[in-house]
């Protein structure tokens, strides 16, 4: 496995982990009525741009593996 291939497996890793915090962001909104309704929007709203960020450059890196010929890689 090469250095590249590695870094995308992390990054799909990361990706697991983001979701996850998004789920647990919206269930502690749903469930905390008390909670701050400004801060939990920031966070959904936050971890939303993280994901879209991370599958923009998940998916730039792929396309630069296969364009090279590193690794096929999907």
């Amino acid at each position: 496995m090469t250095k590249s291939s590695k870094f995308m497996e992390y990054m799909k890793i990361h990706l697991i982990s983001l979701n996850q915090d998004l789920e647990q962001y919206e269930t502690k909104w749903k469930d905390d009525i008390a909670m701050n309704v400004d801060e939990c929007l920031y966070s959904v709203n936050y971890m939303n741009g993280q994901i879209e960020a991370t599958r923009h450059l998940l998916s730039v890196a792929t396309d630069i593996m296969n364009s090279t010929n590193e690794r096929e890689y999907a």
